[in-house]
């Protein structure tokens, strides 16, 4: 697929970065000379010095031959402008744009971004995005990842394993024995830097990155068996009062039994949080600084969010938080190389906003009946969610461990109202809603999985 990315920053780089890693041919623009030239011979693609909201220039990038057209440049508003000329000039097919402020994505104006209005396909809003991904974690406080399918019936935890978990060096296909009234499924391992789709005697490890699909009734049962030694969160420290910061702190203070102290280190910015938050305590500091971490109760914390837009203050924010007494810490973290060294800082769990967007473009370049979609650790793996039509090659077929090619993992149905975990006797029926893990090397076979008819391909 031709695909214009506008706007080359860390966003930018990342959609580049992985798109280019599937062979699509990618071109990225940015006024920026300088940076144009280091992502492009970095990335092997095509680059382009200039204001991408100019005709001439997006003309010159390609944009009569492209096919889908990123604005992810600092402003929203250069963004819809690119959006617009991209339709009206050029007809490119599938328009998204990044827009960051909430006053373009209030309900009230729900008509704006439509064929009527501005012609974009997908508005991507990192701040809500990131939000939610860090207030799933906050439900689910022993996981190093979560993301919610069918509904919201399934939910997929990435657990690691500790030294205390029952299911150490268990047999996969021994876990429904231990546990036959749990519905959930182990359908991914991350060992190192490897992460896969397992067999049914493959076994967990102390260590290992286990990917769960669970039941949402059974979350919590889920995270005890991974990791017992998980305690209710009754103390949240969120270090950075911008908006995303200021979101998680707006609906955790919706729960009455927990105390949330918020650390922003522009006054403005810490004033503006005073003004939008009720029980929140506001602190203007600096949350590098230990009596600032002090002041907040981080040392005695069940849960410390760094979330400032810089990702070497948030690592060492939550290892020293960590340092201090800190229960858990999560790191807000572009850099895949920053986020490799978490481990070594004892930071328990890193969240990369670019995932999250990449997730939702991949989605629309899928082919097939994919509802939903997850990038897994740096898009070396993948879970997809879509549905299963008359001509798919998984109609009337098994989903045992054993059953599929090898490098995907079935990890639930949902039929109806109900969630259903693959057993010896389950049997794919049309219409099934399918969600599925699977290495990357296995993404074409996925998407055959959901083709809408049998010359698709």
């Amino acid at each position: 697929m031709r695909v214009l990315i506008c706007g080359a920053g860390r966003v930018g780089q990342g959609i580049a970065r992985r798109l280019a890693q599937e062979k699509h041919d990618v071109t990225i623009v940015d006024a920026d000379s300088e940076l144009v030239d280091r992502v492009s011979t970095e990335l092997d693609v095509r680059g382009l010095a200039g204001h991408a909201a100019h005709p001439d220039v997006l003309k010159s990038a390609g944009a009569a031959d492209a096919e889908m057209i990123i604005a992810v440049t600092y402003y929203d508003e250069i963004n819809m402008v690119i959006c617009q000329i991209a339709h009206t000039l050029f007809a490119v097919p599938t328009k998204i744009a990044r827009v960051r402020a909430q006053a373009y994505l209030d309900a009230s104006w729900k008509n704006l971004f439509s064929r009527e209005g501005l012609p974009i396909d997908v508005v991507i809003s990192p701040e809500i995005a990131v939000g939610d991904a860090i207030l799933q974690r906050f439900l689910t406080p022993g996981a190093v990842m979560s993301a919610t399918f069918g509904k919201g019936k399934v939910q997929v935890l990435g657990m690691e394993i500790g030294d205390q978990s029952p299911l150490v060096e268990t047999a996969l296909d021994q876990v429904a024995d231990l546990f036959p009234d749990l519905s959930a499924r182990v359908i991914g391992i991350g060992r190192g830097e490897v992460v896969h789709a397992p067999r049914s005697n493959d076994r967990l490890s102390v260590g290992d990155r286990a990917y769960v699909a669970v039941n949402e009734a059974h979350i919590s049962r889920v995270t005890e068996i991974f990791s017992p030694d998980q305690k209710e969160l009754k103390h949240v420290v969120i270090v950075g009062g911008g908006n995303v910061g200021v979101y998680v702190a707006e609906m955790l203070e919706k729960r009455s039994s927990l105390r949330v102290r918020l650390i922003e280190l522009d006054p403005d910015q810490a004033e503006k949080a005073v003004r939008r938050l009720k029980r929140t305590i506001v602190i203007s500091g600096d949350g590098l600084d230990p009596n600032i971490l002090e002041e907040a109760g981080a040392a005695n914390a069940d849960f410390v969010i760094s979330i400032t837009d810089d990702d070497k203050t948030n690592l060492l924010i939550s290892s020293l938080s960590k340092r201090i007494g800190a229960s858990r810490t999560l790191a807000l973290v572009n850099s895949v190389e920053l986020a490799a060294l978490s481990r070594e800082m004892s930071v328990d769990a890193v969240l990369d906003p670019r995932a999250l967007t990449v997730s939702q473009i991949l989605l629309r370049m899928r082919r097939g009946r994919i509802l939903s979609l997850q990038s897994l650790e740096d898009g070396a793996a993948e879970i997809a969610e879509g549905v299963i039509l008359d001509a798919s090659p998984l109609k009337g077929e098994h989903l045992g461990y054993d059953d599929l090619p090898e490098g995907i993992t079935a990890a639930a149905i949902v039929r109806g109202e109900a969630v259903i975990f693959p057993k010896q006797d389950t049997v794919v029926r049309t219409d099934d809603r399918v969600i599925v893990f699977f290495e990357k090397n296995q993404t074409r076979k996925v998407e055959q999985f959901f083709r809408v008819s049998p010359d698709f391909f």
